[in-house]
């Protein structure tokens, strides 16, 4: 049993100090996952790295019970959180960006909506996502998993107990579904 494997179960059992010791062991691993997600989008960031990796620790604190059997689960989990964090940034920057609960008139819509922002691709691809999950819940988890968490597929093969050609047959299932969905 490995070291990040007994802490998760003494962080189960209560030890609260155990999950401060997950996240130092897999800090590196953690940054890694945030780096590849946020990296696409520099030019217009919502969230750097670091602030990701530690949002995830907190809402990993606020959490009652750590649900994951190992490590390989832990990191799909927490690309999961970081999904959501992501996600939530991008809610928030939309509504800022709209002016929040202020009414107000745009000068000219034809430049606004020239200004594609990632924070509405991050939604849209939310929003398909949830489609896809309600068609098939695994191949929504493969894509979590790769364009949320930044994950390869051998990663995601061991966290879903699956071969990395199961895993890269369902990311291809899921982009064709995506991209359909994503189109209208």
């Amino acid at each position: 049993m490995g070291d990040v494997t007994q802490l998760i179960e003494q962080a189960r059992a209560g030890d609260r100090g155990a999950l401060d010791r997950i996240f130092g062991l897999l800090y590196p691993e953690l940054r890694g996952i945030a780096h590849r997600r946020l990296a696409p989008h520099e030019r217009n960031v919502l969230l750097d790295t670091t602030a990701l990796v530690n949002e995830c620790y907190l809402r990993f604190v606020q959490r009652e019970g750590l649900r994951p059997e190992d490590r390989a689960h832990f990191l799909a989990y927490a690309a999961a959180v970081m999904r959501s964090i992501i996600v939530d940034a991008a809610r928030q920057s939309l509504a800022e960006r709209r002016g929040g609960d202020v009414q107000h008139q745009p000068l000219d819509t034809a430049a606004a909506d020239s200004l594609a922002a990632p924070a509405e691709e991050i939604m849209d691809v939310d929003s398909a996502l949830q489609q896809l999950a309600k068609l098939d819940a695994r191949l929504a988890q493969v894509v979590e998993m790769r364009y949320f968490g930044g994950m390869k597929d051998a990663e995601i093969a061991e966290a879903l107990s699956l071969s990395t050609r199961s895993v890269q047959r369902a990311w291809d299932k899921a982009r064709l579904l995506l991209a359909h969905t994503l189109r209208g």
